[in-house]
């Protein structure tokens, strides 16, 4: 490799000079010694000691597994491949269109090698039933679906392939923990592995009454439980929170209601299981917020109640033209 030669004291003053004239070869490494360094250059410069050296070559560090892919895929291809996708803890979900799924097997390959996770996992299906979950295609790594995420000081365990958890809702979970005061009595309905109580118990003294029909979600949210250090306090219920809310034998401060989904056909028992004044943090999927407050205010008005609207915003973006959106509601008497 051409080289210009230079005593070392003058190394930086010349690479800068080289780099601005567009001479400097960026493939290879400088290479210094004791007395001299040796510059790579494009081509042979005037005024300068031209030495042929053996290089170490620049390590190409790719922005996106879509350049690992230049030469496996075409132009309109890697403009459809969906270069996003979700991390969670040291898996990786991609989401890949329909007309490449033939190229699936290099596309996890390359998306295992740009993120060097433990596993990647294609998308098999949309999320579904009652227990929300999707079905999953192991591509690359090591074909593990249990993790552990790390978000705002807390460990989540899970396992991808039976629970369903979204990292892209971290910002909401540390949000909503912000507004949460020490000694509220908190009720949520659809708790998941625990995101939310296990967010907000760590940093507030509160008591959470936790709730999924999903038997693996219940079995890891016991599990983070343990594994983390909480000021409050959180005791986990498995099944229909419809059903199992007839046993409570007290009202809430503050109820969470994120299954986006289906959450409306439950606000009439959290308009019932809530206090005076207190707060229900309420997600829909919806073009716009419209439609979750008529549904609080209705269900408010058959129980004799009235909605405060406190704050509304959109959470993540569903399609172009439906949001994943929450509404912070107070239901006063």
């Amino acid at each position: 490799m051409k080289c210009v030669k230079v005593p070392l004291r003058q190394i930086n003053n010349t690479r800068i000079k080289l780099m601005s004239d567009g001479l400097m070869n960026m493939e290879y490494r400088i290479k210094t010694t004791d007395e001299f360094g040796y510059i790579p250059i494009t081509k042979d410069i005037d005024g300068y000691t031209i030495e042929d050296i053996e290089l170490e070559p620049m390590k190409k560090v790719p922005h996106n597994f879509a350049e690992i892919l230049e030469d496996e895929l075409t132009h309109d291809e890697i403009e459809n491949l969906k270069t996003s996708f979700d991390t969670i803890g040291d898996i990786v979900i991609l989401e890949i269109p329909d007309e490449l799924h033939d190229k699936k097997q290099l596309i996890g390959d390359a998306a295992y090698k740009f993120t060097k996770r433990k596993a990647i996992y294609m998308k098999k299906s949309a999320i579904k039933g009652t227990i929300r979950v999707r079905d999953l295609e192991f591509l690359s790594g090591v074909d593990d679906s249990v993790t552990i995420h790390k978000e705002h000081g807390v460990r989540l365990k899970l396992d991808v392939r039976e629970v369903y958890f979204s990292p892209r809702l971290a910002t909401e979970r540390k949000r909503v923990m912000e507004s949460v005061k020490d000694g509220e009595k908190i009720l949520d309905m659809f708790c998941g592995i625990g995101p939310f109580p296990i967010v907000i118990a760590r940093n507030r003294n509160v008591d959470i009454t936790a709730v999924d029909i999903n038997e693996a979600a219940i079995k890891y949210l016991n599990e983070n439980i343990k594994l983390n250090k909480l000021k409050g306090n959180i005791e986990s219920y498995c099944g229909d929170v419809r059903e199992v809310s007839k046993g409570f034998k007290t009202e809430f401060d503050r109820i969470i209601m994120n299954l986006p989904g289906l959450a409306y056909t439950f606000l009439d028992v959290a308009v019932d299981l809530i206090k005076d004044d207190g707060i229900i943090n309420y997600y829909e999927f919806s073009d716009s917020y419209d439609q979750g407050i008529k549904r609080l205010n209705d269900a408010a008005g058959s129980a004799g109640k009235k909605v405060e609207i406190l704050n509304t915003r959109k959470v993540k973006s569903i399609s172009p033209d439906e949001w994943h959106v929450a509404i912070d509601a107070k239901i006063k008497k």
